[in-house]
């Protein structure tokens, strides 16, 4: 099963992929995660995207897809993986397309979770990370059990820097002005499936599990 998961910030991607992850046992490819793992290390490419995630600005391509290609092409990925986070643009779905065939492979659903931008802001500062292994919480909709703990390794979970009110709203709104194009890009392929993510995490889930049909 190889798939690309979509949808703004705040749209509950991160839950969901842990959930899909687990369920069809692969692995899962966050570039927000690959980024925030160099930031916080120093890296020199951590030291760029930090520049542009908290300015609540997209990561430009040409630090994004060899990045990725390199995470596709290790052994884990043959049976399949989980993007979340890549791509954001058309230019980075080609430039997908091109490394997928390279590898003669090829996507088999896009899930897109749609989510109305006034409910958005809300959900996204109200989210919590872990900082030991990066689950995601919200205080509201997803709250641990223990306030301030990760319920899978004990964690301390915090607020993201660029999960403030104002950064989320600019990134919203790059989000949708520069990946929006890749809802009808992945529609022409025929493979996009579009997921109300208005509803509770549970029948989320079940709507994706149930959209990817015989192929999951």
């Amino acid at each position: 099963m190889r798939l690309v998961l979509l949808g703004p910030p705040g749209a509950g991607k991160g839950t969901q992929a842990l959930s899909i992850v687990q369920k069809y046992d692969i692995p899962h490819i966050s570039t927000g995660d690959i980024f925030r793992k160099n930031i916080k290390e120093g890296t020199e490419l951590g030291k760029q995207a930090k520049d542009y995630m908290d300015k609540g600005l997209l990561v430009p391509d040409e630090l994004v897809v060899e990045i990725v290609k390199s995470r596709l092409m290790e052994d884990d990925c043959k049976a399949g993986f989980l993007l979340d986070g890549f791509p954001r643009t058309v230019n980075q779905a080609d430039e997908l397309d091109k490394v997928l065939g390279g590898m003669n492979m090829n996507l088999d659903k896009v899930v897109n979770i749609e989510v109305d931008k006034s409910i958005l802001i809300g959900r996204a500062v109200g989210r919590r990370m872990c900082r030991n292994c990066g689950a995601a919480f919200h205080i509201e909709f997803n709250p641990s059990k223990e306030a301030g703990k990760c319920d899978i390794c004990g964690g301390e979970l915090y607020l993201r820097d660029d999960d403030n009110e104002e950064t989320v709203t600019k990134r919203i709104e790059v989000y949708l002005d520069q990946t929006t194009p890749l809802v009808e890009y992945y529609t022409q392929k025929g493979i996009l499936v579009n997921i109300d993510g208005q509803q509770s995490i549970g029948k989320v889930l079940e709507d994706i599990v149930k959209a990817l049909g015989s192929e999951a």
